[in-house]
């Protein structure tokens, strides 16, 4: 088996708010973050499929069906959008990285079936969020 790891950005805002939660607790628990115009962050997404080389191609998938894929299942959606209003994936969930990570992985796991390893979601210099956590875990 061999790992390909591939690197994608996109730009996204954000509100970290519970709406079952009063206005003092979610500021309690999110700060600034909590911010009713919201906030925005410059991501990087690396996603990680794994896979036997193929022994015509030399490849464990060609880039241009990892990045179709990527694209249309998550940059598509989710570059230059308010997640929480714009995205049906935060509709009714607090659009926190670990969330993110999580739905990222959903939203691949169809079209990348078999082959999705990890995706590592970075929201700034120092917040990064990988699902499954765990190499090789199923989630």
């Amino acid at each position: 088996m061999v790992h390909l790891s591939r690197r994608y950005t996109f730009a996204a805002s954000h509100r970290l708010y519970a709406d079952e939660l009063p206005h003092e607790e979610n500021e309690a628990i999110f700060g600034k973050c909590a911010n009713p115009n919201g906030h925005g962050h410059n991501y990087g997404l690396t996603v990680i499929v794994r896979g036997p080389v193929d022994p015509e191609t030399g490849f464990v998938m060609p880039l241009g069906e990892l990045d179709d894929a990527v694209r249309r299942n998550v940059l598509d959606l989710y570059d230059h959008r308010y997640l929480n209003l714009d995205v049906e994936d935060y509709v009714h969930l607090v659009p926190t990285g670990e969330n993110m990570a999580r739905m990222i992985w959903e939203r691949l796991s169809g079209p990348l079936a078999g082959r999705i390893e990890r995706v590592i979601l970075d929201e700034t210099r120092n917040n990064h969020f990988e699902y499954p956590h765990v190499t090789g875990a199923n989630p």
